[in-house]
């Protein structure tokens, strides 16, 4: 049997940009998809804390060290500039793996979405 995990979260991150006419997707800075383990391309959920809708897209790398994370297209609808939100990444793994997996959890600092 198979499982659905979490993968990889970005936990509380603030929303800096929200780009309607672009096609689709959330950019996120690479420092920040690099450290929690999210490639370009992946499949993401997102959680807004300051309104609480919950969305799928699909993550696109940012420039490194900007703290950028913009809601593109459709989604753009679901947020503000300044929202807080989860980014979650799931894995599908058998059931004994699932039991022992550790995900990648990072905690960026809300003001300016770094690692330090």
């Amino acid at each position: 049997m198979q499982i659905q995990v979490i993968k990889s979260k970005i936990h509380r991150v603030k929303v800096t940009g929200a780009d309607l006419n672009y096609i689709g997707s959330i950019t996120i800075d690479e420092t920040l998809l690099e450290a929690s383990n999210i490639i370009e391309g992946e499949k993401v959920s997102i959680v807004n804390i300051n309104n609480g809708e919950r969305f799928e897209t699909y993550a696109i790398k940012g420039e490194k060290n900007s703290g950028d994370i913009t809601l593109n297209g459709p989604a753009a609808r679901k947020v503000q500039k300044d929202d807080i939100i989860i980014i979650i990444s799931y894995a599908t793994l058998d059931f004994e793996e699932a039991k022992t997996f550790k995900p990648w959890i990072i905690f960026p600092n809300e003001n300016d979405n770094s690692l330090t």
